[in-house]
């Protein structure tokens, strides 16, 4: 269980769904690792959380453990989906814990979402990768099938065709260098590009530099701190209808997996604190 996630499935504002997919992970696997390993290095967190005044074990969290995956993707993120989508019914929020990308698509089907923010290294923009539309590399191209726009923080590398895809008006690319910017113009009220949009937030742990979570698949170096990834959480959440955080693995020593958990952490306080969402 993630700590101080004890309410019950019937009380809960949030509900906690692990999804240890790892079949496409194109260089290092072991994200079937991530939901366990997130949930191991919460155990350190302290439950109050002075920000907010609130502690995380107040705020009605719910952990339903995983959903085991198969090898029938399609129909394994078909049933990740319905899950989520119970969840929605119940008027709560889903936090998705990967696992792989793909599960992302999963957490937008179940929501529904008109915008899918992503914190991520890569573009994940392919029409199919190795033949698959399914891998991890094609998931922003899935969602952008039923979700109108994105917009991805961090990316810094992808393909000449994923960069094409990327200038349509439904795509917004944020790189790591104006990331900062970006992220203040919004704190101060110069731009807002969230208002009355119903919003899905992904957090791919490689959107982070390597330096500070090694612990993925696929690293690519030159990306955001943990504070700036922090803060795009913390000003996307009161907007949002669903969260995840994916492709944590087991090739650190928990880096990945604390910093995974305390953004998943960040984004239930400030929900709770923006919707006044308490017991």
């Amino acid at each position: 269980m993630f700590p101080g996630a004890s309410a019950s499935r019937a009380d809960a504002d949030y509900v906690i769904v692990g999804a240890p997919l790892d079949i496409s992970t194109t260089f290092q696997p072991g994200t079937r690792f991530g939901p366990r390993r997130i949930r191991t290095f919460a155990e350190t967190f302290d439950d109050y959380d002075r920000r907010t005044d609130r502690r995380f074990s107040d705020l009605s969290v719910h952990d339903q453990g995983d959903v085991r995956p198969w090898h029938d993707v399609p129909d394994y993120i078909k049933h990740l989906s319905g899950t989520l989508r119970d969840i929605v019914w119940d008027e709560a929020i889903p936090l998705l814990v990967g696992g792989e990308h793909t599960v992302s698509v999963a957490g937008t089907r179940a929501t529904e979402p008109e915008l899918f923010v992503c914190l991520d290294a890569h573009l994940d923009l392919r029409a199919e990768y190795d033949g698959d539309e399914w891998s991890h590399a094609c998931v922003t191209r899935r969602i952008l099938e039923t979700v109108e726009e994105a917009i991805i923080v961090g990316a810094r590398t992808g393909s000449e065709a994923e960069w094409e895809r990327a200038a349509r008006s439904d795509v917004t690319v944020i790189s790591p260098e104006d990331a900062s910017a970006w992220l203040q113009a919004i704190v101060g009220g110069a731009r807002d590009p969230f208002s009355n949009k119903k919003t899905y937030l992904s957090v791919d742990i490689d959107g982070a530099d390597p330096g500070f979570a090694p612990g993925t698949g696929t690293k690519e170096p030159f990306g955001l701190s943990p504070r700036e990834m922090r803060g795009v959480v913390r000003a996307v959440a009161p907007h949002c209808v669903g969260f995840d955080v994916v492709e944590v693995n087991d090739r650190d020593d928990g880096q990945a997996a604390a910093l995974g958990g305390k953004l998943l952490r960040e984004f239930v306080h400030t929900h709770a604190h923006a919707t006044d969402r308490t017991v």
